[in-house]
């Protein structure tokens, strides 16, 4: 009897040179303009050198708009690399955004109950580093001991510790609002200042660049080169191994989602702190998703997820200036945000794996 041969087959490629992998990404990105411009064309009938042209002054326009585009990439970059460690573990973190959360109203908390009874504000700020880590940690404890003890499923734990996180944070902002009755803290300590994170040459996201900057070597090195980094890749590659190497796998789990909680706090101090000076539900954005699809499409590489960061920074602050200028709702922006995405996740896959075709249509 005579079956039909497929007629191509999915198969893993070896792993490829760098300059080849960063070609096809080139090329899916250059692809997805194309299509932007297509649609653009059909939709409203724009010129799209003009809108690409107008993007590129939404992110770089002016002195303000850079200085806001690298702020909004330090932000996401911070996030991105406070999940890699458990992403690169295989323990499915999506819980940074309930983690950051922890991290900026123990900050919050900080600043409103202690603001006029501590006299420096270096000691401040650091109270405020040492409360939102260790919050965060909590925030990431708790999941990866479940998991470790009970095996239980990471993904959904972490996701509801995000509703959590949230919910306190509503209702102690309705303890803090003022005035009364307003669903708003406001900005804290306006008058004071105490608890703001200093400027630098004057600019007010500099410290936040720099520590961000540094924070990626750190954990580029911490990954890459230490004990722990070597532990953490051998436990997502495969558990049994790592306990066949005497590692204790329960014990990296646990210690491995402390410092990613850990680092988020330390961003949701950043993000009170530094930059919005204030406490709100919405303060975090869904950055803590967003760094989701950064980590994964940089594989997990700290320096990589820069440019990753920056293109999905980029993308958003380009799209919102095109629908600014051009008098078009925010829909038509995430369209063209959702096409370069579509390309640049699709071209992974030819990255990871070929097309095979059959030689021949039949076999016996």
């Amino acid at each position: 009897m005579k079956s039909k041969k497929a007629l191509f087959h999915i198969v893993k490629r070896d792993t490829l040179p760098w300059y080849k992998s960063w070609m096809i990404r080139g090329a899916a990105i250059l692809l997805a303009l194309v299509m932007c411009s297509l649609v653009t064309v059909m939709v409203t009938g724009l010129n799209p050198l003009d809108l690409y042209k107008t993007m590129f002054y939404g992110a770089f326009g002016t002195e303000r708009k850079t200085w806001v585009l690298f702020q909004k990439l330090a932000i996401l970059l911070g996030i991105s690399l406070a999940v890699t460690p458990a992403f690169k573990m295989r323990f499915w973190n999506i819980g940074a955004e309930g983690q950051v959360m922890a991290g900026g109203l123990a900050c919050a908390a900080i600043m409103i109950t202690l603001g006029n009874k501590v006299s420096s504000n270096g000691l401040m700020i650091l109270m405020m580093v040492v409360a939102s880590i260790v919050a965060g940690a909590v925030w990431g404890f708790l999941p990866a001991f479940f998991k470790a003890h009970w095996n239980t499923n990471e993904t959904l734990f972490t996701l509801m510790m995000n509703y959590i996180a949230i919910q306190l944070a509503a209702y102690f902002i309705i303890i803090w609002e003022v005035p009364k009755g307003s669903g708003k803290i406001g900005m804290i300590n306006q008058n004071t200042r105490m608890g703001w994170l200093p400027y630098l040459g004057g600019k007010q996201y500099a410290i936040i660049i720099i520590v961000i900057a540094i924070l990626t070597v750190l954990l580029h090195i911490y990954l890459k080169y230490s004990k722990h980094g070597y532990e953490i890749a051998v436990v997502g590659e495969s558990e049994r191994t790592a306990r066949y190497a005497g590692i204790k796998v329960e014990w990296v789990i646990i210690r491995t989602m402390i410092l990613s909680g850990a680092l988020c706090g330390f961003m949701g101090m950043l993000l009170v702190g530094g930059t919005d000076h204030t406490l709100s539900t919405d303060i975090v954005g869904g950055r803590g998703f967003t760094a989701v699809m950064v980590s994964w499409l940089a594989k997990f590489n700290p320096i990589v997820m820069v440019l990753t960061s920056f293109l999905l920074v980029f993308m958003q602050l380009g799209a919102k200036e095109v629908a600014t200028n051009f008098y078009l709702n925010e829909s038509f922006s995430e369209i063209l945000t959702g096409i370069i995405l579509f390309f640049i996740i699709g071209c992974e896959f030819f990255i990871t794996y070929k097309l095979q075709f059959s030689k021949s249509g039949k076999e016996a």
